[in-house]
């Protein structure tokens, strides 16, 4: 329809004119020929006149929009949008319409495309509020639009709205649509203040998916007066009245007061509804609504992976858990964590590819973790135990979402190594590699004293349920060598919170330490360094039996030059470090360190772990004879600690967390 010249009619629209005697009319005066259009297809129920009414209503419409008048736009737009949804709905053409027909889906773009030039119109004028009425009054005709938000989203919810169809992608890989009735939209989330602490855990600017749709009248247009009444029921089980009102203008055709309802629709939670007697697939994009955020200027200004790992103590003030999807207590969580020198975007197309999988969006919210990768990564450890402790009392604080207790950890690199130390009782041997002295004749401010004890300890998180490590050194790796150990040491800022607190234990507690310089001087490198003691605890640490391991493994096949020839691993990582013995499953694949977690092989094989996950966790539930009671979490306000009091199956001790301060609170335009 839209031509060089501008927009046109179609060849079948000019055949339907001729056979009606109205192209000469068409060519002479457009708008008496729409009138009339309007006439016969109220006497006739005939698809043809229904597409061809529709059409040139939509042409018109672009052509008063281009010419800046915008109220006869709203009035042919609105005859387009209802005509065919009439022509897709309405039970006067079920006997003749033909899902077959080139023609039926040529009807479902005119409905798209009106509702999509109409909205903005309706943008323009700051007229696209969920919860709001609006009466759109034109020369001939006058439109009553409810608009309504379905789903968990509030009313007010949105700062404001973008189209899809404005954008294209340039920081993913692919493109998630579903194809149907509806406007994609980019949905840019309004920050709700203070006095609600969930607010910290959504990133600012963050834009969710949605999908917008008018729901109209089934009923002809008519002469004389007549109401037509049409019920429509969404999957969540909303029902709505859609009426309209006729009445015959001076060319015979009838005018309408047409009741709408404009919904807004959350392509994950529904992605099909129920139209009149049918359900119809809405239309959606998942992933231009994430590359927008991504391309916000809150990312584009700033390098969170360089500012981690070089100044980590600056990078503490953005440390913590973070959602783009809102918190649904019914679905499981899956944590993922970053490695060195990275931040949470490195996630993004494995989360944007995991998400279009609906039997993955339907059980499973993504979370990431974003930390100062430049410190030693068992602090991390640690400050992902409080970090998560922190956020289950702002979200349950009572233990109850059921959910969250199945929890999936999946770390890339050095996020690995964080996400199974949540996992490990470590017992004293950690606290034995820098002393020989009993931690109860430690001296010094309490605060300190639980601070350096508690990086130390570690003991399982109850609420985690597995462990996915991708490319993860854990027995070190050969790159942290002298030499970048020493280039790491003069360019990486140590936190000065642990360092100070370590310093001050040291002065104070003179001879009781055994290894000071793990305590003071080490980075994210030294750590990973294979000559670490970190690795032999871990490897030898007892595991929570109520979790399971899989592993992701690079090789590749031509190695670099630099690595050498008889390298085995993904040029970072050796084979021999990244395997692990106590893993359900280990998935080798052809990729370098920094791309094997964006792999269609490491992505497929996490979303197979996932599936796994579930069977098993449906398997329980089935299983199950008795009533979940929540899981109580203390703070045991003298120490500092938080234990976990829920029992504990394997006989061991709680699980203990680290009491630590709250976490803090791409696309181009075409």
């Amino acid at each position: 329809m839209l031509r060089w010249r501008g927009p046109e009619i179609s060849v079948r629209t000019q055949s339907t004119l001729r056979r009606y005697g109205l192209i000469e009319t068409y060519q002479d005066d457009s708008q008496i020929c729409l009138h009339r259009l309007q006439t016969l297809n109220a006497q006739n129920p005939d698809t043809e006149l229904a597409y061809a009414l529709s059409e040139l209503s939509y042409v018109e419409g672009k052509i008063a929009d281009r010419d800046g008048r915008s109220s006869d736009a709203m009035n042919h737009y609105g005859v387009a949008l209802t005509t065919s949804y009439r022509y897709l709905f309405g039970d006067q053409l079920g006997e003749v319409r033909n899902q077959y027909d080139p023609q039926f889906r040529a009807v479902c773009d005119l409905y798209n495309e009106s509702l999509e030039d109409l909205l903005r119109l309706l943008c323009a004028e700051n007229r696209l509020r969920p919860g709001q009425t609006y009466t759109i009054q034109t020369a001939n005709q006058k439109f009553v639009i409810r608009a309504e938000m379905r789903g968990a989203w509030k009313e007010d919810e949105f700062d404001h709205y973008e189209f899809v169809s404005d954008y294209d992608i340039k920081t993913l890989n692919n493109r998630h649509t579903t194809y149907g009735l509806g406007v994609p939209l980019i949905a840019v989330r309004k920050p709700r203040g203070e006095g609600h602490p969930e607010e910290e855990y959504y990133p600012e600017g963050l834009s969710y998916a949605v999908t917008a749709l008018l729901r109209c009248s089934t009923e002809p247009s008519r002469g004389g007066r007549g109401t037509g009444i049409h019920s429509g029921t969404a999957r969540s089980g909303n029902s709505h009245s859609i009426q309209q009102v006729s009445h015959t203008n001076e060319f015979g055709a009838a005018d309408e007061t047409a009741v709408c309802v404009l919904e807004f629709f959350d392509p994950l939670r529904a992605n099909q509804i129920q139209l009149a007697n049918d359900w119809v697939p809405l239309e959606t994009d998942l992933t231009t609504p994430l590359a927008y955020f991504l391309d916000s200027d809150e990312y584009r200004k700033r390098d969170r992976a360089t500012e981690g790992l070089l100044d980590p103590d600056d990078a503490q003030q953005k440390r913590g858990l973070y959602m783009l999807e809102p918190y649904d207590p019914n679905r499981i969580p899956v944590l993922m964590v970053h490695g060195l020198w990275s931040s949470p975007l490195t996630w993004m197309d494995m989360f944007n590819d995991l998400r279009s999988f609906p039997e993955i969006r339907e059980r499973y919210q993504f979370w990431f973790y974003l930390y100062p990768s430049g410190q030693p990564f068992w602090i991390s450890a640690t400050q992902l135990r409080g970090d998560l402790f922190a956020m289950r009392q702002t979200f349950d604080p009572a233990g109850q979402d059921r959910a969250v207790d199945h929890t999936v950890l999946v770390g890339h690199s050095m996020g690995g190594l964080v996400s199974r130390m949540q996992t490990i009782d470590s017992g004293d041997d950690f606290w034995n590699l820098v002393s020989d002295k009993p931690k109860e004749k430690l001296r010094g401010p309490p605060q300190d004293i639980n601070k350096l004890v508690s990086a130390l300890e570690f003991r399982p998180n109850q609420s985690v349920g597995r462990v996915i490590t991708i490319g993860t050194p854990h027995r070190g790796s050969n790159l942290a060598n002298t030499t970048t150990r020493w280039l790491a040491g003069k360019v990486i800022k140590l936190p000065r919170m642990a360092v100070s607190t370590s310093t001050r234990l040291t002065r104070a507690n003179p001879g009781f330490f055994r290894d000071t310089r793990l305590l003071t001087e080490a980075n994210a490198v030294d750590s990973l360094a294979p000559d670490s003691p970190i690795f032999p605890v871990m490897l030898r640490a007892q595991r929570s039996p109520n979790v399971k391991y899989h592993n992701i493994v690079g090789v590749l096949e031509d190695p670099p030059l630099l690595a050498g020839r008889h390298h085995r691993g993904d040029g970072v990582v050796e084979y021999n470090s990244a395997t692990m013995e106590d893993t359900e499953s280990e998935l080798v694949v052809d990729a370098t360190h920094t791309k094997l977690h964006m792999t269609g092989k490491a992505i497929f094989e996490v979303r197979r772990i996932l599936l796994e996950h579930l069977e098993e966790v449906d398997s329980e539930d089935r299983l199950a004879w008795a009533p979940h009671s929540a899981t109580p979490l203390m703070s045991d306000g003298a120490s500092g600690m938080i234990t976990d009091v829920a029992p504990n199956m394997s006989g061991g001790r709680p699980s203990v967390y680290q009491l630590m301060s709250s976490p803090p609170g791409g696309a181009s335009r075409r």
